[in-house]
């Protein structure tokens, strides 16, 4: 059996509205899908176990908004030592069984001067310093060798993002996620440029998965916590433990937020 028809036969006749990849920390959002049922990843050949507290290592089928949606709680990164193909798997994976988009969560350092831990960002573009594509190699089936990245994140979906977030009370900026591979966070130094660069936030997931998806002709929305102020920006050392927290007290909104956004997917 391969990995789609696992998860095709996990799906049934069901109609997921999206796929939700959930990042560091964000995981509990699966938790609050009605009628929910789980796959774990030892279940789905070719998937591998996430390594990162976090990181559940299932998906998850349910109801959120009035919609059905699959949920990814387990993400691959490439620091794990996972290809990028590896990364963009699930990608691949639910375009293959007919989910048309892919809202993305992750957890991010803050650039931007004016961000603080908590801060929500939607994600307008994306700078792609793992220097690893999931594209490289034989074209496959229903896929192009060069993909237009013009506009990565959907326009009408980021629309609809900004519209819940006004109607929810909840707030949400815009800027560019950079992706670095990690593991370590990113030194001072480099921070620096990445600012020069036009990032407002860095992470080490996310870049892999829409090239996948926007190949596949699938619509991206991305949300970032911010969970920490980047090396040089902010004081103090950096830890995995500070990601977990602050990404635990944006949960109630990040729930609204996607609530919302699945109400009004078309």
């Amino acid at each position: 059996m391969t990995a789609t028809a696992a998860v095709r036969a996990f799906i049934g006749n069901r109609n997921p509205a999206a796929l939700i990849v959930l990042g560091s920390g964000l995981g509990d959002l699966a938790d609050h899908l009605e009628h929910a049922t789980r796959l774990p990843y030892r279940d789905i050949p070719g998937f591998p176990i996430p390594t990162v507290e976090g990181h559940k290592g299932e998906l998850v089928l349910g109801r959120l908004g009035g919609r059905d949606v699959l949920a990814q709680s387990g993400r691959f990164h490439m620091y794990e030592g996972h290809d990028a193909a590896t990364s963009a798997l699930c990608v691949r994976t639910a375009a293959e069984c007919g989910i048309g988009t892919v809202l993305l969560t992750n957890a991010a350092g803050g650039i931007r001067r004016t961000f603080r831990p908590g801060t929500l960002m939607l994600i307008t573009d994306q700078i792609n310093l793992q220097f690893q594509s999931p594209l490289v190699g034989a074209v496959r089936k229903g896929e192009e060798r060069f993909p237009d990245m013009s506009g990565p994140y959907d326009p009408a979906l980021r629309a609809i993002a900004r519209e819940v977030a006004r109607a929810r009370g909840v707030q949400l900026e815009e800027g560019v996620y950079a992706g670095l591979l990690g593991p370590s966070y990113e030194t001072p130094a480099e921070v620096r440029m990445l600012e020069r660069l036009g990032a407002d936030v860095v992470g080490m997931s996310t870049v892999a998965e829409v090239l996948a998806a926007r190949t596949l002709g699938l619509r991206c929305m991305g949300i970032s916590t911010v969970t920490n102020l980047a090396s040089g920006i902010g004081h103090g050392a950096l830890s995995h433990a500070e990601v977990m927290e602050t990404a635990n007290a944006v949960r109630n909104d990040m729930v609204s937020l996607f609530t919302g956004i699945v109400e009004r997917l078309d």
